[in-house]
């Protein structure tokens, strides 16, 4: 393991007690944005450029002193990501009607629904999305999913736990929670969190695992750019 991390880390956990708020906090932001987005008044592009103001405001104003500087595996990082998107796009590439059988759009699962209708997808709202996926969402569901969860389950005063430290439990709770936040992909993400925690757990470095998210998502928006596939779009 590069030494670097580990001394970042530790100055990280030596300083002061670290708060719940700034692991969870840009995480919240998103999910409560996500379930009242319907109900906003407010037309595109407009909403789409308010919203990340939000989240960059989030990921500053709450988590700016755990956000990590640096991805000191870096390159294995960016083949990890891309190793993700393989799996996440292969079942529906290679198998058609996959992702329409009952075992993924239930009740309990939910449908696919784009979030923005097609028609509005212009090159503006393309890139806002984009960067969004590439940029700030593995920030604040790395914070979350790999920074905060795990440890939290393991002892509830997460900075006696170290960043990459995993039981049984953790490793494997965090990443069914991670399935079911992906809803009819839940069996990609299922697989997507149990590689994102291995790899968590080899390097202990937050931000290599942001790295391989940002890499995981920019690739799968050129993926659903070039085919038109927005359905991986929710």
């Amino acid at each position: 393991m590069d030494q670097s991390i580990s001394v970042e880390t530790d100055e990280v956990e030596a300083t002061r007690p670290t708060r719940t708020i700034e692991w969870v906090g840009p995480f919240a932001i998103f999910a409560i944005w996500l379930l009242a987005d319907k109900w906003l008044p407010i037309a595109n592009p407009a909403k789409e450029i308010i919203r990340d103001i939000v989240l960059i405001a989030a990921i500053f104003g709450f988590s700016h002193r755990v956000v990590p500087r640096s991805a000191p595996h870096w390159l294995a990082s960016v083949v990890v990501g891309l190793g993700v998107f393989i799996v996440w796009v292969a079942p529906d590439a290679l198998i058609p009607g996959w992702r329409a059988h009952a075992l993924f759009q239930n009740g309990i699962t939910g449908r696919i629904t784009t979030s923005i209708p097609p028609a509005q997808l212009n090159p503006i709202m393309l890139a806002l999305r984009t960067a969004r996926a590439a940029l700030l969402v593995p920030i604040l569901e790395e914070l979350f999913w790999r920074g905060w969860l795990p440890r939290w389950i393991q002892d509830t005063d997460v900075d006696r736990v170290r960043i990459g430290q995993y039981t049984s439990l953790a490793f494997w709770a965090a990443a069914l929670l991670f399935a079911a936040e992906h809803g009819p992909f839940w069996e990609v993400g299922l697989l997507a969190g149990i590689i994102y925690n291995w790899w968590m757990r080899r390097t202990r470095s937050l931000g290599d695992l942001m790295l391989a998210h940002g890499v995981t998502n920019l690739a799968l928006s050129i993926y659903v750019i070039s085919t038109a596939n927005w359905g991986f779009w929710m």
